[in-house]
């Protein structure tokens, strides 16, 4: 049984789940914001479709990125989709899940956006202080 009391495991989930968050939303809002500068004919569902797959390359690219500093490029890169895609995938989801409810989607409105890291932050953040927890095993 894993308890969930501990402060010291809440605030290492925290900042691990913040670097995840931070990669994430370099790929997905910059997604959204070409796409709110540029001419196109691209559905909102396409744009958020591209702007999930972004913020997970781009969240992938900078743990391998810290993780390189502490082990092989390739030991690095296992690691960082190993450990955290599931966290990756939960964080993309509520993130843009929260955007189409405020904005109607692929929209970036400087109201929204920290209710779409709030959102972000929150979801896999459990998930991530159980994997701690259980496998002591974190991405950073």
């Amino acid at each position: 049984m894993i308890s969930w009391k501990c402060k010291h495991t809440w605030k290492k989930s925290a900042i691990n789940t913040s670097w995840c968050l931070l990669g994430c939303s370099i790929g997905d809002f910059g997604t959204i914001f070409v796409f709110q500068m540029i001419e196109h004919s691209w559905s909102v569902w396409q744009i958020m479709s591209l702007a999930i797959i972004n913020g997970l390359l781009t969240s992938i690219a900078l743990e391998t990125f810290i993780l390189s500093k502490q082990m092989i490029l390739s030991l690095a890169f296992k690691t960082a989709i190993g450990m955290s895609f599931i966290s990756m995938v939960a964080m993309e989801t509520a993130m843009n899940i929260t955007d189409v409810l405020l904005t109607g989607g692929a929209l970036l409105t400087w109201w929204a956006m920290p209710l779409m890291l709030l959102a972000g932050f929150l979801t896999p953040w459990p998930y991530n202080y159980w994997r701690l927890k259980k496998y002591n095993a974190s991405c950073h």
